[in-house]
């Protein structure tokens, strides 16, 4: 899967520090077993990272030493270079066992575990490596593209406004990449469901309708040298020659992607999970291994999502009851009867808009300034929100965050998705805020990316459930300390928390229980009262990124676990602090481990 490369990449882009290393002792390091296994990490990700220069401009990591080619390139994206990744990957595995453990600090058997961990979770799914649609309605080429070079792409001179154009000239060899790779997989019968065609078709007939003066990736140029004050005339030569590669090499790969797709919707009749792909079953069950972490079974995640879906409704329930609501049909109909309110929603406009982004910033800062009890540790990036890109609002999802640069050249930002004004009810946002952004994915990755005593790798690899888990431990941790004290909000965080409980019902019923396209979608908008809008959006990225909604749930349950194990066992002496410390300063890692973490700590903390 793409998303299994970009894991990959991740990974190992984390150890580019090993340029700073000198002479002799790096080349020796680069050539035989380093003879410290920190050095190893780093030799062996940098060979990968150095085949990624956008994910080097995204850290932001080499430029600070005056290493800036890799901004001029785009990611290699042949079926040559998958071979190459796995293929260091098994060496680079080999290499890791021969450390024994008896040599080693413990906290550098802690990091060789978590790296077996990740190696081995990617290898095992090496044979499915195309079982997936890298082009599809959420990412690809043809909207991930123009998106890093708009949100990515850092223009502080003369030279990095050129990268960019040097980019654009790059286009034509990175689509042809992508559509060999499309080839391939429908020679081997793997074909994107029905939706995907369509919607990608729509996506990328309109980015080439659009002048390329008028496109984003010539307004985000321009914008990017106008705020750098680059010399006019510097401007006006380097726009030219952006339009010219727009047009002449930007444009015509779009529409060599359209033609292949456009054959495709011919061939494609049928909406399906990846049951209908070869092996489909047993890739599933890899897939949802890869992305909770566990060995739970489709079977057993449907039926606990089940439950957990009656468990939410009734507290809803209870509390529509409670504010005088008439609960007497059902939860639909209720849920409905609320979502139809228009108290609960901002006015459909670009001033009501502009309020909702307004409104999300004064949540963040609220919460950001009552956090001081609960944490010792915070981010020291800032935070950012922002709209979603309006070229990709439509088929994106209600918010992302992106984190920040390392070298603190980029703050983090949360991004809401403002397509659909209904999408947006009062009552949700407060949750939504504390997902995307604190005490959510802010707080756990920008504290991970600090903790300077860790790998590297440690510090950026994503481990989904954990991250995600976190992210909805954060909602409800917002409301246990109080800043949800509003039923309507509170009811925001329960359906929230129910969202994800249904995503285990459809997620597993899709590729397990062979579900179609429209039973999904019923079954969420029933049991939600999610607008259809986001209910379509969620049901399509479920098909396309199998097992990875799973995350969520299956995360959140475990950290609320260990927090009541540690609870139990430390008594009075618990202190919340102490253990927000040990989940978020431990890097991203499998829940497995995360619980011998947590379990250490009680132990420690049982022995001082």
């Amino acid at each position: 899967m793409r998303l299994f490369k970009t894991i990959l990449k991740w990974f190992s882009i984390a150890f580019a520090v090993v340029l700073l290393l000198g002479g002799a002792f790096l080349a020796h390091s680069w050539y035989f077993k380093p003879v410290n296994i920190n050095i190893f990490f780093a030799r062996a990700f940098l060979q990968v990272a150095l085949e990624s220069p956008e994910m080097l401009s995204s850290i932001h990591v080499l430029e600070q030493f005056g290493i800036k080619g890799h901004n001029a390139e785009l990611d290699d994206e042949s079926m040559a270079a998958g071979d190459r990744l796995f293929s260091h990957m098994k060496e680079s595995r080999q290499v890791l066992l021969s450390y024994a453990d008896e040599d080693l600090a413990e906290k550098d058997i802690m990091s060789k575990r978590i790296a077996l961990n990740l190696m081995d979770s990617l290898l095992d799914v090496e044979k499915y490596r195309f079982h997936n649609y890298p082009v599809n309605q959420l990412f690809g080429v043809q909207n991930g593209f123009p998106s890093f070079m708009e949100s990515t792409h850092q223009v502080h001179s003369v030279r990095d406004a050129e990268d960019y154009v040097s980019r654009l000239s790059q286009v034509g060899r990175k689509f042809d990449q992508v559509l060999d790779g499309l080839r391939h997989r429908e020679a081997l019968g793997i074909l994107p469901p029905q939706f995907v065609v369509t919607k990608v078709l729509e996506e990328m007939h309109a980015f080439v309708a659009t002048p390329a003066e008028e496109g984003i990736l010539m307004v985000a140029l321009t914008d990017k040298m106008k705020e750098a004050d680059l010399p006019q005339s510097e401007q006006q030569r380097i726009a030219l020659e952006a339009r010219e590669q727009i047009e002449s090499t930007v444009y015509p790969a779009y529409r060599t992607l359209i033609d292949y797709f456009v054959t495709l919707d011919s061939k494609v009749s049928e909406n399906h999970g990846v049951w209908a792909l070869p092996d489909g079953d047993n890739f599933y069950r890899l897939a949802m291994r890869l992305f909770t972490t566990t060995d739970y079974s489709p079977e057993y995640l449907h039926d606990f999502g089940l439950s957990e879906v009656e468990r939410i409704q009734a507290e809803i329930l209870e509390i529509l009851e409670t504010e005088g609501w008439d609960v007497s049909q059902g939860f639909h109909s209720a849920i409905s009867e609320l979502a139809e309110d228009p108290q609960f929603y901002y006015s459909d406009s670009g001033e009501g808009r502009e309020q909702i982004l307004a409104d999300y910033r004064a949540i963040l800062d609220e919460i950001s300034a009552g956090l001081e009890p609960y944490f010792d540790v915070t981010p020291k990036a800032g935070l950012e929100v922002d709209r979603v890109p309006e070229f990709k609002e439509k088929t994106s999802p209600g918010a992302y965050y992106q984190m920040p640069a390392m070298d603190g050249s980029r703050e983090g930002v949360f991004y809401a998705n403002l397509y659909d004004i209904k999408a947006t009810p009062r009552y949700s946002m407060r949750t939504l805020a504390y997902h995307e952004g604190i005490p959510g994915h802010h707080f756990q990755l920008a504290i991970q990316q600090q903790q300077e005593e860790l790998p590297f790798f440690r510090r950026l690899i994503p481990a989904v459930a954990y991250a995600e888990g976190w992210a909805l431990y954060a909602e409800r941790l917002a409301w246990e300390l109080g800043f949800q004290d509003d039923p309507y909000d509170n009811i925001g965080r329960l359906q929230a928390e129910l969202f994800r409980a249904v995503r285990l019902v459809v997620d597993t019923g899709i590729h397990n229980k062979r579900w179609s396209h429209k039973q999904a979608i019923d079954y969420m908008i029933r049991n939600t009262g999610m607008a259809e809008s986001d209910v379509v959006a969620e049901v399509e990225r479920y098909f396309v990124m199998p097992g990875q909604a799973l995350a969520y749930k299956v995360g959140m349950t475990k950290l609320l676990e260990l927090r009541e194990l540690a609870r139990s066992e430390l008594g009075n002496r618990f202190d919340m602090r102490e253990f927000h410390n040990v989940i978020l300063t431990n890097g991203s890692v499998p829940l497995d481990i995360l619980e011998e973490l947590v379990r250490q700590y009680i132990a420690d903390k049982q022995a001082a």
